[in-house]
């Protein structure tokens, strides 16, 4: 009902980010090694320099609607893309190396965080996009920890900066190491970001090796590591609902009060629904002509997001704060792929 009553100042900014998002999406199917997402944020950075602010005004309620509660939508949405028995079972045997790279990564961008004296929120988004799902992970944990456009933006960047890297160079890499098909599937599905990138791996492993087959088994691992999303926004929502717990304490009896604590208002219930369309999908074995087309609007929807989240970015500042968080990111890629490979000899893979 609120949404109703709302159109008539949100969809200027809502149709602009749909505008966007149509040639976005479809650079993004041609290019798969730098997906939709990162077109649209680009599409809209560059739009945000070129319409004049008093322009740009009548389409920021519907913009800053779009980044926040379509994303939240479409991480919902992309609940339905995950049958936890169905994944856990086919990628169980990755388990080991999944848990050592997330582990890992989120290690190395705390400790970064604290050295470089990076923002925490970018550091997070960094390390959970990094160590989990690129994009996905970080549409997922962005409105739980209210990282604002900017943030979002920048760990977006550093993520498509290295995936782009990995899709070129892991293949030959693998080649040289002498890995397995067997080997590179699980190298490609832990130490690669996001999972446009890690079939783009898989399918230059599989065009040098004919018959190798490890696009089907690298994209297991993927989906394996996606479910990651699932406890590490859970354990952030309750750590932002202890974090204003103690705020709220603290600023009782005092002259600047913080408030009545409100769980409503603080706790991210969109991931509640993530995890029930999760276990929809499980409990009822929904086919894929079912969770396919819904998983491309998951898509689409975290692409419309990201054409508001670039339209509300100043490029130019991005540019200028960019090189701690690119620091970050490259300590977090090198540190998961060497792990990704020692655990592999650990357990007698390679």
């Amino acid at each position: 009902m609120e949404l109703i009553k709302d159109f008539g100042r949100l969809w200027k900014g809502v149709l602009f980010a749909l505008v966007v998002a149509v040639p976005a999406w479809l650079l993004g199917r041609r290019f798969e090694v730098v997906g939709g997402p990162v077109f649209a944020i680009l599409i809209g950075m560059v739009l945000a320099l070129l319409v004049p602010a008093e322009k740009g005004e009548p389409l920021q309620a519907g913009v800053r609607f779009t980044s926040k509660k379509v994303l939240q939508w479409a991480v919902i949405l992309l609940g339905f893309g995950l049958n936890l028995s169905q994944i856990a079972q086919v990628g169980a045997t990755s388990l080991p190396i999944i848990v050592s790279t997330i582990a890992t990564s989120l290690a190395v961008s705390f400790l970064l965080c604290r050295a470089l004296n990076i923002p925490g929120k970018i550091s997070t988004l960094i390390g959970v996009g990094s160590s989990i799902c690129g994009g996905s992970a970080i549409a997922a944990t962005a409105p739980v920890i209210d990282a604002d456009d900017e943030e979002i933006a920048q760990a977006i960047s550093v993520i498509f900066l290295f995936n782009v890297i990995a899709a070129l160079v892991f293949p030959t890499l693998g080649g040289v190491l002498g890995l397995t098909n067997e080997g590179f599937g699980l190298f490609a599905g832990t130490a690669v970001n996001d999972t446009s990138s890690v079939t783009a791996a898989a399918a230059a492993w599989d065009g040098m090796h004919p018959g190798a087959n490890t696009l089907d088994s690298a994209t297991i691992v993927k989906l394996t590591r996606t479910l990651a999303i699932i406890p590490i926004t859970l354990a952030l929502a309750f750590w932002q609902v202890h974090q204003a717990r103690r705020a709220t304490a603290a600023g009782e009896g005092s002259a600047t009060a913080a408030g009545t604590f409100d769980l409503k208002r603080i706790f991210p219930f969109f991931i509640v629904f993530f995890v029930l369309a999760s276990v929809v999908t499980t409990v009822f074995s929904l086919p894929a002509a079912i969770t396919a087309p819904i998983k491309e609007l998951s898509k689409f929807l975290i692409i419309m997001a990201m054409a508001a989240i670039g339209f509300n970015t100043n490029i130019v500042r991005l540019v200028r704060t960019g090189g701690k968080p690119i620091v970050m990111g490259l300590a977090c890629w090198v540190a998961i792929a060497v792990v990704s490979l020692g655990m592999q000899h650990v357990l007698g893979i390679w």
